[in-house]
């Protein structure tokens, strides 16, 4: 048999190490600035701790801090000017004020790549919300939605109709309404529901029937929605694996162990999913593919 000479069987180590740190290459498409009082300084801190080699910062809109004192549009720019490698970022406002347009398209402008994440008290398919999938229409972006019952959102029963109306356009499915909705026997006023999931749930039969949306598993919704049922998450996992996005959503200061949940969900990712292959999608080629990152 032919030997290898040192320089060879170097040059294949190094290129092995390089596939694999390929494969592993994690995006985390929900993070925020000011999270709860984090600085920038710790955020970075918890992303690189977490082994996140690219995040997605969504801004807060003008009058609203998405419930956890985000930070706006102006601070996501800066942060991802700064670190141009590890960070990109999305526009945000409110839908429904004069300047909804006019603020998104500045920052849309500027380098977003996305808008989200709206969070906001409205319907699901109201004009505001079509004004704002227009916005996305029109610069070919996605569309972040946070689905919480009678608090943002609302009707995503309703949701169908926005999918329909805006083929062109992909939406991003998040937290508890989007979440428990999985399950078809669902009861909407519970949060963050327990025990045996019935596949067929809302979100499910969205995912199945409509290319144009998909799954960020951030926060304690996703991860909850993984751990109550793992026998029903790894068949969710593989049925919908082309359209999981990783996210964490997560404002601790570490980036590790119990406390952090972006990390018990890379766990529970990594542990739930079908094959190698599944997990690379969802912890990065999805949203390389859906947000246009290398």
């Amino acid at each position: 048999m032919r030997q290898l000479s040192r320089r060879t069987l170097l040059g294949m180590t190094c290129a092995a190490m390089a596939s694999r740190a390929a494969d592993e290459s994690i995006i985390d498409i929900h993070q925020h600035t000011n999270y709860s009082g984090r600085t920038d300084a710790q955020l970075v801190t918890h992303q690189r701790a977490m082994g996140v080699a690219k995040s997605v910062l969504l801004p807060a809109g003008s009058k609203y801090g998405l419930a956890a004192d985000a930070g706006g549009n102006d601070t996501v720019l800066e942060l991802a000017r700064k670190y141009p490698k590890e960070y990109v970022f999305f526009a945000n406002e409110l839908p429904d004020i004069p300047e909804t347009r006019k603020v998104i398209e500045q920052y849309l402008k500027l380098g977003a790549i996305g808008i989200g994440e709206q969070k906001f008290a409205m319907d699901c398919d109201s004009k505001h919300m079509r004004l704002i999938a227009d916005i996305a229409k029109d610069y070919k972006v996605p569309v972040l939605m946070h689905f919480q019952h009678e608090t943002y959102n609302f009707h995503i029963e309703r949701f169908h109709k926005m999918l329909e109306a805006y083929p062109t356009v992909n939406f991003i499915g998040h937290a508890q309404t989007w979440w428990g909705n999985i399950d078809k026997n669902h009861s909407q006023p519970v949060m963050y529901p327990k025990g045996p999931v019935t596949p067929g749930g809302i979100t499910d039969r969205l995912l199945t029937n409509y290319p144009n949306i998909f799954g960020d598993l951030s926060a304690g919704s996703g991860l909850n929605a993984l751990l109550r049922d793992e026998a029903h998450a790894r068949e969710f996992l593989k049925r919908h694996q082309d359209r999981m996005l990783y996210g964490s959503d997560c404002s601790d200061r570490t980036g590790e162990g119990k406390p952090c949940s972006g990390a018990e969900q890379l766990a529970a990712v990594r542990r739930l999913s079908p094959s190698a292959e599944a997990t690379r999608k969802m912890l990065h080629g999805n949203a390389a593919r859906l947000f246009k990152l290398t």
